[in-house]
């Protein structure tokens, strides 16, 4: 039996650990960098270990530092969870060479999937489909468009799609440093790139006396850089004959590799087979192939407890102490959808945020890291929040920008969308932008509710479109005037005189006050005066005021009552409503000439690490050429010419740390001749 879990991961995955050991009674340690002291999941569990250092390799990457905290804390067992080292053949060896219980799969199981070239290999020997292999050199004008994809890792790191021939050297040049910067290995592969396809995978669960179960499949299509946003369980596409073949495929290959505990098998459905005549594979929805072996637990795995009642890190422990699971798995009954909320500003090339998370809360999540109910019984329907970050925290810049899951469940796929998109639009989340409207949008998109999730989901749909703030211009500007009509009462909260009139109130007409926001790009300017028939803004027709406080301004627009919560954290004003959330800025009303930048400056988007320099001071540019990279949360962001000009300051250099704002370069506009 297991006395105590050393979870050697940080975030939400470290608390859905430490949530289900407390539930049967395991002791639990946490283990933490210097840049994650103060998030939760550090003072979630019983006992809790530093690691010295900010950056994973630091930290979450040392094996040894993971086992040696271990075995100073008296765990007997380590649960990896997922990114990390999680797929490490070496730290799963080294866990088991301790003496410790490894809650993961066989060393030589993780081995055979860890390379994504050897696994397809050993699927096709296993009668599992698999899309051909295609030799970098032999690649012609009649395979493309191909996928180049690194053998080692995931997370869509180190992939790169082809779609002219010319561009194949350059773009396998670029895959094999980021793969070999990420994972320590440069080899990637080729392989025919679906543009529309299905990304689907089952969810199995093995233990040590034979018995291999397909718990349920989800559907994983909508994604960013390769990465999964929204997932669900059951897939919309998959009808009964392609998940009798998916699960047979699935059981076939954690069988082909002796496979114990929790994994996934991920597979790629085109929307036509690709095969000449009938195949074993290719049914009405499509046909599979498989795409690789995910051999931990996965990000997603909340969907299928919602849709089975399940607790899989339960699971996962039983199997690790032996336990023989039932002959059958759990049935599946109605429909969940998780949606992953990042810190990133997804119209602008998905950005990652950094900052403190001022507020954030979720009001219709009555459950935190719960499979459905107490006890495993099935609930009929809810929202569930996964959570690495609570109000306070803060987002930093060497991990992942993920913030949380949030997951819905119903009886039907339609209920359980709008539950989710009702969850995400009411959240507070106040601090940094997150790309919670893109999701809010996407779970109400007519061809996302006819279950129309393809991989080319925002390239067909529009990014920009799709990622439109759910507050308009109209609701925008209507929250820059409860932004100043808060200002003004919190002014006048602690006046010595005439205490009860309303900030901006006048006996005769007078001049308006005056206040300045921003909102991203946007700037808005609101003038306005209180007197003896209330509210007077020229700029404001129909709206009345009828209440204004520090945090709640009540307005009514065109005879409709609105209200704003505003919250204020420096010069940083936060207003929710149900028209959408706004996030301004108060600007001064003048400003210093001296700190304007030159024309042509190149900011740095985020806080990061200069991956590479393409060009030189003085160096003539085109516009959109690279001119650098820059590396921050786990992705890589191309910094590239404005406009047709030349390179008249270069401030940074390969490996220098920059600030969000910081100057990297200035690139002076060619002059019309």
């Amino acid at each position: 039996m297991i006395a105590r879990v050393l979870v050697a991961n940080r975030g939400e995955i470290a608390r859905r650990v430490f949530r289900t050991c407390a539930e049967l009674g395991v002791g639990t340690v946490a283990v933490y960098s210097d840049a994650d002291a103060e998030l939760p999941h550090a003072s979630a569990a019983d006992a809790a270990v530093r690691l010295p250092g900010n950056t994973p390799s630091e930290t979450y990457l040392r094996p040894a530092l993971l086992v040696r905290a271990a075995q100073h804390t008296g765990a007997d067992a380590i649960h990896p969870g997922y990114g990390f080292l999680s797929e490490n053949e070496a730290f799963a060896r080294a866990v088991i060479d301790a003496g410790l219980t490894w809650i993961g799969p066989p060393p030589a199981a993780i081995a055979s999937m860890g390379s994504k070239v050897v696994s397809k290999r050993l699927m096709a020997d296993a009668g599992v489909p698999v899309l051909a292999e295609l030799d970098p050199d032999e690649v012609t004008e009649a395979d493309l468009p191909v996928l180049v994809k690194a053998s080692a890792g995931g997370g869509g790191r180190g992939m790169r799609v082809v779609r002219e021939l010319a561009a194949l050297s350059d773009a396998i040049a670029s895959a094999e440093a980021e793969a070999g910067s990420a994972f320590g290995d440069s080899t990637v592969f080729c392989e025919r790139y679906l543009a529309t396809g299905r990304h689907i995978e089952v969810q199995v669960l093995a233990d040590q006396h034979g018995t291999v179960w397909a718990i349920g499949e989800r559907e994983c299509s909508i994604q960013r850089r390769h990465q999964k946003v929204i997932e669900e369980a059951p897939s919309p596409l998959v009808d009964s004959r392609m998940r009798e073949e998916l699960f047979d495929a699935a059981r076939k290959a954690a069988k082909a590799i002796d496979y114990v505990g929790a994994g996934t098998v991920e597979f790629i459905v085109a929307p036509t087979p690709l095969s000449e005549g009938p195949t074993p594979r290719a049914t009405d929805a499509g046909e599979f192939f498989f795409l690789e072996m995910n051999t931990r637990l996965q990000v997603e795995h909340p969907v299928t407890e919602c849709t089975t009642g399940v607790d899989l890190v339960a699971l996962q422990l039983r199997v690790a102490e032996g336990e023989q699971l039932p002959a059958d798995p759990p049935a599946t009954r109605g429909h969940a959808i998780e949606a992953r909320l990042y810190a990133e500003d997804a119209a602008k090339d998905w950005q990652p945020q950094s900052g403190t998370l001022h507020a954030f809360e979720v009001p219709r999540a009555a459950n935190t890291f719960g499979a459905s109910a107490a006890g495993g019984a099935q609930a009929e329907s809810g929202v569930r929040l996964d959570s690495g970050f609570e109000s306070g925290s803060v987002v930093g810049v060497h991990y992942d920008p993920m913030l949380a899951k949030v997951i819905a469940w119903a009886p039907t796929r339609a209920e359980a969308a709008r539950s989710l998109a009702a969850a995400l639009s009411a959240a507070t989340i106040h601090g940094v932008m997150t790309n919670r409207d893109l999701l809010v949008n996407v779970l109400r998109h007519p061809a996302f509710l006819a279950g129309e999730t393809d991989t080319a989901f925002f390239d067909r749909h529009g990014l920009d479109v799709l990622a439109t703030p759910l507050a308009d211009e109209a609701a925008r500007k209507l929250g820059a005037l409860a932004a100043a009509l808060a200002d003004a009462a919190a002014g006048r909260q602690d006046a010595k005189v005439l205490g009860g009139l309303p900030g901006g109130w006048r006996n005769v007409p007078s001049q308006p006050q005056r206040k300045r926001y921003a909102a991203g790009d946007e700037s808005y300017d609101v003038a306005y005066r209180i007197g003896r028939s209330g509210l007077v803004a020229p700029d404001y027709e129909g709206v009345e005021l009828i209440s204004a406080a520090p945090d709640r301004v009540v307005l009514g627009v065109d005879g409709v009552r609105r209200t704003f919560n505003v919250a204020r954290y420096g010069e940083l004003r936060c207003v929710d409503s149900p028209l959408g959330s706004v996030s301004l800025t108060r600007q001064p009303r003048y400003t210093d000439p001296e700190a304007a930048l030159p024309a042509g400056s190149l900011l740095a988007p985020m806080p990061g690490s200069v991956l590479r320099v393409a060009v030189e001071s003085g160096q003539d540019v085109r516009a959109g050429q690279p001119l650098l990279w820059l590396e921050a949360m786990k992705m890589e962001h191309q910094i590239a010419a404005p406009a047709d000009g030349v390179v008249a300051e270069l401030n940074v250099k390969a490996g220098q740390q920059v600030d969000v704002g910081t100057v990297l370069a200035v690139v002076q506009a060619a002059t019309a001749s």
